[in-house]
């Protein structure tokens, strides 16, 4: 299975790679003014979907947990977001 990002294609290989450096990148811009928080909840939510379509059991956790990141990024708890986002990527490994 494929999954197609933005730079193109990724292998299950690679999927967990990529999605830890979007994660990073999100966790670094959470609160950056001018659009940090816009960007760092896309790139939540498309590892979301990505981990989901890739292989719904076995990343079940670390989706959960980036919902609760996703939610205190919205609600402007940016320490408390960025110590999930720190908890997903342990996640993956």
């Amino acid at each position: 299975m494929d999954v197609t990002g933005v730079k193109g294609p990724y292998t299950p290989s690679d999927l967990v790679a990529w999605a830890r450096s979007q994660l990073e990148i999100a966790r670094s811009i959470l609160d950056n003014p001018g659009g940090g928080l816009l960007s760092a909840t896309q790139a939540i939510g498309q590892v979301k979907a990505a981990l989901q379509e890739h292989d719904e059991e076995r990343f079940g956790e670390v989706v959960e947990t980036l919902d609760r990141a996703e939610d205190r990024g919205l609600r402007r708890e940016f320490d408390a977001a960025r110590k999930l986002l720190g908890e997903a990527i342990s996640k993956l490994g």
